[in-house]
């Protein structure tokens, strides 16, 4: 494989990547087969037809299988069991009535949406949106509501917070390549992110609940909603669910400040210290030592046998296993259009278009985004293939960090199958392929065309004060 060069033209890897996509489409939303059936085919033939070695085909798939199911089905593992342990104390309950006695029930969306931008800022994506959709759901069970009407508004903040704002690794790694001011950037991503989300995704999320009135799925929850009976018999209260889910919120935020820290050399990034935060602030180990605190204050502290914490958490495990399974073929699929070179052809075309650079910096991030899936991958590849050209451009600081959030926001758009979040977000509000692609993709299209507006606006105005 390390000595395997692609021969195709841009033309015929185009074409192959075309028809894979529409082959998953029909086979899945026309024949009804599994998805996870469905990606792992797909993905040997789109790698045989491209041209990969027999002998690098396994391997190549595997790759991407694993590498995506490492960095998720440890947090939807382990956020499953947290969601779980907040439903059965009563705390999902209590935290939901709460929200609606504060914000009332038809600013319910916004209320949930402001929370989820809150806590974007310093988790993940993946990690945010397993977190939090615990809390989702109870709310809509609670008022009686589609699941989208709030579970869009949601996972749209934290898409939105993870694509445009430090400490997450795509705008850093932008920002490095391109020579930007990370602060201007951080200042001038907190001003668009707001805009951006209030009308991709809080506003698309209610024409979602109006359009596709989905009922709230049971999955995180381990099976339908608790009993009366089910319930410890002293219900957690706002208060403590709050304070657990805030816990890994914090942890997450010490290890991703002091790698904004690390890397604009406020600290030392091989100090001991800063290395112990770290670890108890990586993802993983975060939501595991949140799981264990919620299974003490949330379980064994409210009256629950020890022994009924353990089959919640055995309950959590299994409805997930199809989200996590599929979640890892949708990275294969992403995988073996990356190492065919499939997204770095398309990007090589858009050199010549002689577009203004703050279009050819976005339309080079959709590409990869469109081929590839990766958002992160997206991002940091397109700045890479750009910073030449923007080096010789002599642009502002303003100008530099609106070229970041341009390429930020090139790289979430048309989220399909090749996304390994395609399938997470559909899998976790129970919507089909088709369903997924009429609300999350178009979420994902709306958050890049308004992000590239704001940048430009912001391109503009630092041209002016240049």
């Amino acid at each position: 494989m390390e000595t395997w060069q692609q021969t195709m033209g841009t033309g015929p890897l185009l074409g192959i990547a075309l028809a894979a996509v529409l082959m998953i489409l029909y086979l899945v939303i026309r024949l009804r087969m599994h998805a996870f059936l469905v990606l792992v085919l797909v993905s040997a033939v789109t790698a045989l037809a491209a041209g990969l070695p027999v002998a690098a085909v396994l391997p190549t798939m595997t790759e991407g299988f694993g590498g995506t199911l490492a960095g998720v089905a440890l947090l939807v593992g382990l956020g499953a069991m947290l969601g779980r342990l907040v439903e059965i104390s009563g705390g999902a309950r209590s935290l939901a009535e709460t929200l609606t006695r504060a914000f009332g029930d038809d600013r319910a969306p916004l209320a949930l949406g402001i929370a989820s931008l809150i806590m974007g800022f310093p988790i993940f994506f993946d990690a945010g949106l397993i977190v939090m959709l615990p809390v989702v759901f109870a709310v809509a069970r609670r008022l009686g509501e589609p699941v989208l009407r709030y579970g869009i508004p949601a996972a749209g903040a934290f898409s939105v917070m993870h694509v445009f704002l430090p400490p997450h690794p795509g705008p850093i790694a932008a920002a490095e390549l391109y020579g930007a001011d990370l602060g201007l950037v951080l200042l001038l991503g907190l001003i668009t992110v707001f805009p951006v989300w209030y009308l991709s995704g809080y506003r698309w999320g209610l024409h979602c609940g109006r359009r596709f009135p989905l009922a709230v799925p049971d999955l995180l929850s381990g099976g339908p909603e608790s009993r009366e009976s089910d319930l410890p018999a002293r219900p957690a209260g706002t208060g403590t669910v709050l304070a657990v889910l805030a816990l890994p919120l914090i942890l997450i935020f010490g290890n991703t400040g002091l790698h904004m820290a690390g890397t604009e050399g406020w600290v030392d990034p091989e100090s001991a210290w800063v290395q112990a935060v770290r670890f108890l602030g990586s993802t993983p180990v975060a939501l595991l030592v949140t799981t264990l605190v919620a299974a003490l204050v949330l379980g064994v502290m409210r009256g629950m046998d020890k022994g009924a914490v353990e089959r919640a958490f055995d309950g959590a495990l299994a409805p997930v296993a199809t989200v996590i399974l599929v979640t890892g073929v949708g990275g294969m699929f992403g995988g073996v259009l990356r190492a065919t070179g499939i997204g770095d052809a398309l990007a090589g075309t858009l050199g010549d278009l002689g577009v203004p650079l703050i279009l050819a910096v976005f339309l080079t991030a959709v590409a990869l985004r469109v081929a590839q899936g990766s958002a992160t991958v997206a991002l940091t590849t397109a700045a890479a293939l750009m910073a030449p050209a923007v080096a010789a451009a002599g642009l502002s600081e303003v100008q530099l960090a609106a070229v970041v959030l341009a390429t930020a926001a090139g790289s979430v758009a048309a989220s399909h199958v090749n996304d390994s979040g395609f399938w997470l977000v559909g899998r976790l509000m129970g919507m089909d392929p088709a369903t997924t692609l009429r609300t999350w993709t178009v979420n994902q299209t709306l958050i890049a065309v308004i992000g590239f507006a704001s940048a430009v606006l912001v391109y503009l105005v630092g041209g002016q004060l240049a």
